[in-house]
């Protein structure tokens, strides 16, 4: 429940940033969203490349081995300050690109400086993500929870202030929601910091490392993991940032009615990244004590809650298509066009949810690489082409893009499901 707490923490900031700024206009709505696709693409790869932490350091907690837990601490916080700034640098030196990629103008106009302010949000946030995958990986999941509902009520404040120009505030519109991102979380990372220092279940893991200390192997160790997680987490992102430019190619208002569709299943989805961390953690703790067969059945009884999870938001969202859109827009044209979409939306849910559980178990056996050319090849060889096909080619338009998505994840799901099938039986086959 904390995981979850803390990963729907994470969405609810850009969407009340959506909601927030949607009711400036849907022009302005389109433009936050146009932004923040293209930067999730880079909150994408440091979120996955953190996922790295929670397996190694479930294995040592399973070990009970905190000198080992502290070596693998320290040399992934190393590894993902490092690429927190190189993100933070090629992001904000990338804004020009925005306009290269047949965007509607008015929409470009809005995005570019609420681009440039938000994305040097991503070096605070990749940091507090290292942290929060190594408390994750301690099964201490309350702290990084807490730090996420302060960020947002930090973010909600600043945002109501500056996007209106409350008080003494300046009225700085959608670049105002921009600022309250950004320092939101600064206090997140602040927060965490103060976590680590002050508890006492922390400390020993907190000496940081002497340079004979830092060893290539472990280095390795941790990026062998990390580089795959985060190439993982990019395919899917970058497939949809890759749906909101080509609904960007059909007009503002589908972008905005594609936005609504994406910021409600995403959300949704934070659940499936949740239960996907918990598997992780379980999994990983399970390999550390070497007892395989309760591995299997912990990992098969979250594939079997993910689904049922799942099953209950899709008929939601069936059932409240009309009404969902609301929250974002009172504009026709772009509610009806959101409806629709919130039907397939609805179903691609439960591919989706599975196949993000799935891979929080492979993470938990630290099986990556493979995981890595399943969901390229489910999402880019498969899912981007019928998005592209159905949504230029045909009269579907929008909806082309949604059942596009729908194939790559399904593929995935079925891909995935059964390579952690295949290799826990191995391993109990190997163990007996």
């Amino acid at each position: 429940m904390p995981v979850i707490t803390g990963a729907l923490g994470h969405m609810t900031v850009s969407l009340i940033d959506d909601m927030m700024v949607g009711s400036i206009g849907p022009i302005e709505l389109a433009a936050s969203s146009l932004a923040n696709s293209f930067l999730f693409i880079a909150i994408a790869v440091g979120i996955g490349f953190s996922f790295a932490v929670t397996p190694l350091i479930a294995e040592t907690d399973g070990e009970k081995n905190v000198a080992k837990g502290r070596l693998v601490f320290q040399h992934s916080m190393l590894l993902i300050t490092g690429l927190a700034l190189i993100l933070t640098i090629g992001m904000w030196f990338m804004s020009p690109i925005l306009e290269l990629l047949s965007q509607p103008t008015e929409v470009v106009k809005f995005a570019t400086p609420y681009f440039k302010v938000v994305a040097l949000s991503l070096f605070p946030l990749v940091l507090f993500q290292g942290i929060k995958q190594f408390s994750d990986g301690l099964s201490l999941t309350k702290y990084a929870m807490q730090a996420t509902l302060i960020t947002n009520v930090v973010n909600v404040l600043l945002n109501y202030l500056l996007i209106y120009g409350i008080w003494i505030f300046p009225e700085l519109g959608v670049v105002g929601a921009a600022w309250g991102t950004l320092i939101s979380r600064i206090v997140m990372l602040v927060f965490m910091f103060y976590i680590l220092y002050t508890r006492e279940k922390f400390q020993a893991f907190l000496p940081l490392l002497k340079l004979e200390e830092i060893k290539k192997s472990m280095l390795l160790k941790v990026t062998n993991i990390g580089f795959p997680s985060a190439m993982q987490m990019l395919f899917e992102m970058g497939l949809f940032a890759a749906s909101v430019m080509l609904a960007g190619t059909l007009g503002a208002y589908p972008q905005a009615a594609n936005q609504i569709a994406i910021k409600m299943s995403s959300t949704t989805f934070m659940i499936s990244v949740g239960i996907g961390v918990a598997t992780t953690i379980r999994v990983g703790n399970q390999k550390g004590l070497r007892q395989f067969n309760d591995l299997r059945r912990i990992a098969f009884s979250n594939f079997m809650l993910i689904f049922m999870v799942m099953v209950g938001f899709t008929l939601l969202f069936m059932l409240t298509k009309d009404l969902l859109p609301l929250l974002f827009t009172n504009h026709e044209e772009v509610i009806s066009i959101a409806a629709t979409l919130l039907i397939v939306a609805g179903v691609f849910q439960i591919s989706d949810g599975l196949q993000a559980v799935i891979l929080g178990g492979l993470r938990g056996l630290q099986d990556v690489y493979v995981p890595m050319f399943i969901t390229f090849i489910a999402f880019w060889i498969i899912g981007f082409p019928v998005c592209y096909y159905l949504a230029i080619h045909t009269e579907l338009k929008t909806l082309g893009i949604w059942v596009g998505l729908l194939f790559g994840l399904t593929t995935s799901a079925i891909l995935l499901f059964w390579r952690f099938n295949y290799l826990t039986k191995k391993l109990i086959k190997k163990h007996h």
